[in-house]
């Protein structure tokens, strides 16, 4: 199991002090034992505070009991931190990652070189050969989506880099449209596989009253996260939901913001600057959950969305930069999950573990008979329009903590979004980004191996 694994490796690191990937060796410098041990990933992204609310709504969604709910978000967190620094190593080769189980305790990593086989497995991941790169499938996605823009593609409403499968996935109602859209990007056939679908994904908003914050004379959508920019307090939602200068009440009908700023489609992504009546906490709304971090989930891994039509489901992460065509246009770089969701619902939080993930989209289907939803990852709303994730503060503060890096110095910034394969320097030491993840206090390299990797 990956658990195993990955206690073995954590208590590896322990014993070297650090846990410093050397090419695709897995091995460490040696420390005195005294050192203290790094914190797992589990315990940087402090999966152990998921609250009953999230717990609950697991258990239903994906029929697990409890303990298995909790095992499955240690893991996640493991596996996340596993794939970072296996894909940092492998480079050019690497074709992806993600977990699959009850308990998410198989970690697949996929290479286009037989040679890195036994590195992998070392990590304590199952590995696949396939023939594409990751880079190599995202780059045939990017054409399609140039291709798409000047073509009319509502009969070609989703597109994906499916890892499992090694495939850039065209999902359409008619696929001699799917064909003819390949044709125009000049993508290899090899590279691509078709599939006839009668999902019409749509903007998840209504005209009706509801609970969550309301837009002009009366259109709802969710508040996604809190943020701060400055001292200006606010919050992160779907572009969608307002255009900038849309004025918003909160659900008790009291005068609450201004959108500042909004985008869609083409992404789907906005905020929400609050009056002085309004204070932003770490929580999701109405249901005790704490934000702790916006640590990118892998592929396969579970996710929650709370909105204000049809509150808490649970699902799983399918695909990440996937483009979805709307009536309105297309909205790229959204992430396909398996969670439901309604009308009203947009604009909601997307978070697994403690960890933000993004804000509701749009999608198809519904919470009775089951359906997709997309949502706009929060790292880019952040990163944007230049804002701070509000958050539990998870990491050690306290000057004399044993992990405290001393007088740090260098590059790395607490409020800078970090995508993977960012370099920083801290404390004179360089470092790789493993995860992408918006930098906060606590989460210095030196303290944070789930996310950095000294060079």
């Amino acid at each position: 199991m990956l658990q195993r694994h990955l206690r073995a490796a954590c208590a590896a690191a322990a014993a070297a002090g650090a846990l410093l990937v050397a090419g695709l060796s897995g091995s460490a410098s040696a420390q005195p034992s005294a050192s203290p041990a790094p914190p797992t990933a589990a315990e940087t992204l402090r999966t152990d505070a998921a609250p009953p609310a999230l717990l609950g709504a697991l258990q239903r969604d994906l029929g697990l009991d409890r303990r298995q709910a909790e095992r499955r978000l240690a893991n996640e967190a493991e596996a996340g931190a596993t794939a970072g620094r296996v894909g940092a190593a492998l480079g050019t080769d690497f074709a992806g990652a993600w977990v699959r189980g009850a308990e998410s305790d198989t970690l697949t990593v996929a290479t286009t070189d037989p040679a890195d086989v036994p590195a992998i497995r070392a990590h304590g991941a199952r590995a696949v050969v396939v023939e594409h790169s990751l880079a190599a499938l995202d780059a045939a996605k990017a054409r399609v989506d140039r291709a798409a823009a000047h073509r009319a593609t509502t009969d070609v409403p989703v597109r994906y880099v499916d890892v499992p499968t090694n495939t850039l996935v065209v999902e359409a109602i008619r696929p001699d449209a799917a064909r003819s859209l390949l044709a125009a990007a000049h993508v290899d056939a090899a590279l691509t596989r078709v599939v006839k679908s009668a999902e019409h994904p749509r903007p998840l908003y209504d005209l009706r009253g509801g609970d969550a914050y309301y837009i002009g004379s009366g259109s709802r959508c969710s508040i996604g996260f809190p943020v701060t920019r400055g001292t200006q307090q606010g919050f992160a939602t779907a572009g969608h939901c307002g255009r900038a200068g849309s004025t918003t009440t909160g659900s008790n009908r009291v005068a609450q913001g201004t959108f500042q700023a909004s985008v869609f489609p083409g992404n789907d992504m906005a905020w929400v600057a609050t009056n002085s009546n309004w204070t932003a906490t770490p929580y999701v709304t109405g249901s005790g959950v704490q934000v702790a971090g916006s640590t990118q989930a892998p592929v396969g891994s579970s996710v929650c969305r709370s909105g204000s039509t049809t509150g808490w489901h649970c699902g799983t992460v399918q695909q990440l930069n996937t483009s979805v065509t709307y009536q309105e246009g297309t909205v790229s770089g959204v992430t396909r999950t398996s969670v439901c969701a309604e009308p009203g619902d947009s604009g909601g939080s997307f978070i697994s573990g403690s960890q933000a993930q993004g804000v509701t989209s749009g999608g198809s289907g519904n919470c009775t008979s089951g359906g997709t939803t997309y949502f706009q990852p929060v790292n880019p709303i952040l990163q944007s329009y230049g804002l701070t994730l509000k958050t539990t503060g998870t990491g050690p503060e306290d000057p004399e903590d044993p992990g405290d890096p001393g007088e740090p110095g260098g590059t790395w910034a607490a409020g800078t979004v970090y995508q993977a394969g960012d370099t920083v320097t801290y404390g004179g030491a360089s470092y790789r980004c493993l995860q992408g993840h918006q930098a906060q206090a606590g989460w210095e390299p030196p303290n944070a191996p789930a996310l950095w990797q000294r060079l």
